[in-house]
This record gives C-alpha cells, sequence and structure tokens, in this order.
C-alpha cells in the first residue's frame, strides 16, 4: 500500500472513531471534549473554540470549550463576533453553502486584513484560523473555531476537508441533545434582571439573576467569565441590535449547568436625554412556548410536520387540522405517522408529552415546585 494509500485509510478510520464518539457522547461537554481530543489527530491545531449555538440566533448557549486562549479574550470574544464586521462571521458561515472557511483563504493570504486577526489571532501568536458552522439543513447547532500557530503553515484544502466531514455526526449529536428532558430540579422560577455596561462590564443584579447565573455557570461564576460566555453573547446581540448592525433577536435558549432550559433576553437602555444606557439582561426558566420550536427542530419535523403538531397539542382533531391547513384528512393521517415515527411515539397524547411536558414534568412535581406550568397554545 503506498503512502497516500495509508494516509487516506487512517484518516477514514479516525473519522470513523469521530463519528462513534459522537453517538455515545452522553452530553454535550463529554462531546466536544472527545471531539477535540480526535479531531487534533487529524488536524493539528494549537486552540480552539467550540460552541453549542441557538439555532435561531446562532448565538452561544451551553457548553463551551475553550483551548490555549489567553486571559482577557473570553469576555470580548462575542462581543467582537457581534460588533465587528470581518470575514468568516459566524452568521455567514452558518448561512453560506460551504459552513466552513479560513482567514487566510478569505483575505487572500493576508490576515492583516481581518480586525479579529489583528486584535484576537496576532497577540496571541496565532495565525491562520479556520471556522466551521455545525449545521444539518438550515440549522445550526454549533460552531468551531480552530487557530494555528503563526510559524505552522496555514490549513490545507484536504485539511478543511476533513473538518467538514466531521459536521454532520457533531451537528447530530448536538441536536439530539436538545431533545432530552429536563430534569427534576427545584430553583429559582421567576425572572432574574442583570445591569451591564458596555465590554460586558456587570453593573448590578438583582438575587434572582444571581441565582440564575450560579445555575449557569457554577458558584464562582463572578471570577471565571468562561461559562458564563452565553450570556455575554446576548449582550453583545443587544448593543449590535442597537447600533443596526443586527435585526435580532438578542435572546437564546440554553440549558443551565443542572440541564433546566433557561431564557435570556437583553435590550439596551437609553437615558431621559436620548443618550445610550446599560444594557438590560432578563434570565428566568424558559416556558413551554420559547423551548417547544427548538425541541421540535431537533426531531426533524418538516415545516408541514410542524403545522400539524401544533394542532395536535391545541386538541385538534383531524379533520379541524386538515380544514385549517386545507389538507384532506386522509393527508393528515399521513403526516401524524411521519410525526410519531420521527419523535418515537405511537399516540397524540404521547407527542404532546414527549414535545412539551417531557420537558417539564419532573421540575413541577419536585418537592415544593411550581405547580402551575404554561402551556403552549
Amino acid at each position: 500500500m503506498s503512502v497516500t494509500a495509508r494516509s487516506a485509510a487512517t484518516s477514514q478510520r479516525r473519522l470513523g472513531e469521530l463519528s462513534e464518539v459522537c453517538a455515545k457522547a452522553a452530553n454535550d461537554q463529554q462531546l466536544f471534549e472527545d471531539v477535540s481530543n480526535r479531531l487534533r489527530e487529524m488536524v493539528p491545531y494549537d486552540g480552539a473554540a467550540f460552541f453549542a449555538t441557538d439555532p435561531t440566533t446562532i448565538l452561544a448557549t451551553s457548553p463551551v470549550r475553550i483551548e490555549n486562549v489567553e486571559e482577557g479574550h473570553c469576555e470580548s470574544y462575542w462581543e467582537r463576533e457581534c460588533l465587528v464586521e470581518d470575514t468568516i462571521l459566524y452568521r455567514d458561515l452558518a448561512r453560506s453553502p460551504l459552513g466552513i472557511g479560513t482567514l487566510y483563504d478569505a483575505t487572500d493570504g493576508q490576515p492583516g486584513r481581518s480586525a479579529r486577526y489583528r486584535e484576537f489571532l496576532a497577540p496571541q501568536g496565532y495565525g491562520d484560523e479556520l471556522r466551521a458552522a455545525f449545521r444539518l439543513g438550515d440549522s445550526t447547532w454549533g460552531v468551531l473555531d480552530l487557530y494555528r500557530d503563526r510559524a505552522r503553515k496555514a490549513f490545507s484544502a484536504e485539511e478543511i476537508e476533513m473538518v467538514r466531514s466531521i459536521v454532520p455526526p457533531v451537528a447530530t449529536a448536538l441536536r439530539s441533545f436538545a431533545t432530552q428532558p429536563s430534569p427534576a430540579h427545584q430553583g429559582p422560577d421567576g425572572p432574574g434582571t442583570a445591569l451591564f455596561s458596555g465590554h460586558n462590564t456587570l453593573l448590578s443584579l438583582d438575587d434572582q439573576a444571581e441565582r440564575l447565573f450560579e445555575e449557569v455557570a457554577g458558584p464562582d461564576w463572578a471570577a471565571t467569565p468562561l461559562p458564563m460566555t452565553p450570556i455575554f453573547a446576548v449582550v453583545a446581540r443587544a448593543t449590535a441590535v442597537m447600533e443596526g448592525r443586527e435585526r435580532g433577536p438578542a435572546q437564546a435558549r440554553m440549558r443551565s449547568s443542572v440541564g433546566r432550559w433557561l431564557s435570556v433576553h437583553a435590550s439596551c437602555l437609553r437615558g431621559a436625554d436620548g443618550q445610550p444606557g446599560p444594557t438590560a439582561l432578563t434570565i428566568e426558566p424558559a416556558k413551554s412556548a420559547q423551548i417547544a420550536p427548538i425541541i421540535v427542530e431537533a426531531y426533524c419535523l418538516t415545516p408541514r410536520e410542524q403545522e400539524i403538531t401544533r394542532g395536535v397539542s391545541r386538541g385538534l382533531s383531524n379533520q379541524e387540522i386538515a380544514a385549517d391547513l386545507f389538507l384532506s384528512p386522509h393527508t393528515v393521517r399521513d403526516h401524524l405517522k411521519a410525526i410519531f415515527a420521527k419523535v418515537g411515539v405511537t399516540s397524540r397524547g404521547e407527542l404532546v408529552a414527549k414535545l412539551f411536558a417531557e420537558h417539564y414534568y419532573p421540575a413541577i412535581h419536585a418537592p415544593g415546585a411550581y405547580e402551575h406550568v404554561e402551556v403552549s397554545a
């Protein structure tokens, strides 16, 4: 066997191993750790950032894995992503045909054209950068950022293709985690509010926000910025919306460290004189209407299947759904069969429970927990 053939066989073997790791990962933290360990053998790199994302906004949620990024850069990472016009931004990759790109290719070998290179990569000794969107169809479930030392060669076309080949198994795994039920948890139930100034500087917060920040990032949340990255991302998006760089929304749905779904929303305030003020952030346990879309999307339901599922959740009969959607009852039945197969249920009741109640039942029936849950209309 030639050297080229052996190299190709080794690459295929490693890709197969990585795909198996993705399928076996128990949670997203383990997924990123295992993928990083194996990807480094396939495509050498010196620093990296892995983010799960909300597929609607492409903002970081949880988990976050950062490798070899110097202190001080994590806090400004998403601020730069949202507020500085640059090349291969995540929002652009998510809409691009291939969903992957390198800095050197995007700048025709002149990385100094990029503000991210000048302000983030070069000061840390990095040269080329490779970014990819973990995308399935039109939905991006995570993003990847790889950095290579300035002394190394730029990422090659073969290495770009190798990273592109891992996108489907990683994206599939990230999507599957969205369907995992929330665990029983007795924690804060109301919203918390915090105020941020520029550069993600926390000005003030209430007790509820402090408790929820601790649920997101642990008891040392104020001293360890990395786990707070999803919060910083939403704050940065709010500033971008205010400046007209983004159309919004500045919000994200995320899982806390205990697996509970939370909703985070931010908006920039202004003073009575019209001058820009601080950014107000609200964080609270997510309502069923807020997480149902991401769960439905995770089960790969088509737009028509989603419409029928919403009808089922409202208690409509097949005939009523058919009349609303201008379909025949027979067509509705066929769609329901496909929906049941995708979600793994056999009845309407199981479907509603799987997509909605299953994510709330353990929490609302925990001792001392809230006894009322808002149900999606």
